[in-house]
């Protein structure tokens, strides 16, 4: 059984309203809060000699690391792959995120490219500003309804994903690492840890979607050899980091008909340089890893963070605790 364990000094560099504020001091309580602005790096740097709680506005580095009483970081965003170091198991840290607050619009964004993409928007909305009826194949286009639609992840984002698929009645396949029962509106699971590969789902998928973690085991997960295996009527959606595509296998494949398009949110390396191919990568549509938020969306960061700091004291189960599976070192 896990002991519980005391909180003692908080170091709290989130920016929230007063509201929450109030409520997160009253879930910490009677612990001591450090709360300080990120820029505030001589403050920090006290704070840490004897904090033993952080909740971050970003990720950690190495001065969190080095810090003598530091047990619990939380760090109030989704993907901790910036986070996911080697060191964090080896001095015993628990790390945390706010992965899923944002679930549903990610999701959201997943179906507006599926929608932008198979509706050709970027051609008809060419032909309006030319103020032409129609362009050529359009008779051709079927919507997605009846087609497939393969998600990478099952976690908040990519089970928000299931559900909108549904909406379309379009048929799900879900890729996840662990072994589970098969998520609700997924109609077939594959589980890497039961030795199943991508390779059906990426044949039979319509609409292959990238929402998993980024990390040592998922590095590159999509290459030339699985984008072959993708038909050339299919789209590829990036949703999760730009890493778990190779971007010259992606950049490849879209110039030589590979594949026929993709919805890029998250790269290798950002901002994307002004001189990147895939700027002009064809029937390609990017946006600069930003999706709408969903309405207080500290809010339910805040509720992750509260379920933890009982947890914690309680030798509970903390919901988005890094693994060591999750651990990252290719970037």
């Amino acid at each position: 059984m896990t002991s519980t364990r005391e909180i003692k000094n908080v170091l709290v560099t989130v920016e929230y309203a007063e509201n929450h504020m109030a409520r997160l001091k009253e879930a910490l309580f009677p612990a001591n809060i450090i709360h300080l602005s990120t820029k505030d790096a001589s403050g920090i740097e006290e704070a840490l000699k004897i904090a033993d709680v952080a909740l971050l506005h970003g990720d950690l580095d190495d001065r969190f690391l080095n810090a003598p009483n530091l047990r619990w970081i939380h760090c109030d965003h989704a993907g901790l792959n910036k986070s996911a170091r080697p060191e964090v198991f080896e001095k015993g840290i628990i790390v945390t995120s706010s992965a899923g607050r944002s679930g549903p619009v990610l999701a959201e964004h997943v179906m507006y490219f599926s929608l932008a993409l198979t509706y050709k928007f970027t051609s008809f909305y060419a032909a309006q500003q030319a103020h032409q009826w129609g362009i050529p194949g359009q008779n051709n286009l079927r919507g997605l309804y009846g087609k497939t639609m393969g998600i990478l992840g099952l976690g908040n984002t990519g089970k928000e994903l299931a559900l909108r698929a549904k909406a379309f009645n379009m048929r799900v396949l879900g890729y996840r690492r662990s072994v589970s029962d098969i998520p609700e509106h997924v109609d077939k699971l594959f589980c890497a840890d039961r030795g199943d590969t991508l390779d059906e789902l990426l044949r039979e998928s319509d609409i292959v979607a990238l929402v998993l973690p980024l990390s040592n085991e998922t590095h590159h997960l999509i290459g030339k050899r699985e984008l072959e295996l993708m038909k050339p009527s299919a789209f590829l959606v990036n949703l999760a980091r730009g890493a778990v595509v190779d971007e010259n296998a992606l950049l490849l494949a879209l110039r030589e008909g590979t594949i026929a398009g993709a919805g890029l949110d998250t790269f290798s390396s950002e901002p994307l340089s002004a001189d990147s191919p895939l700027w002009d990568a064809p029937n390609t549509l990017i946006t600069p890893h930003c999706t709408p938020a969903v309405p207080d969306r500290n809010g339910r960061s805040l509720e992750f963070i509260r379920h933890n700091i009982h947890a914690y004291r309680t030798g509970g189960a903390m919901v988005n605790q890094l693994s060591e599976r999750d651990v990252y070192t290719k970037g």
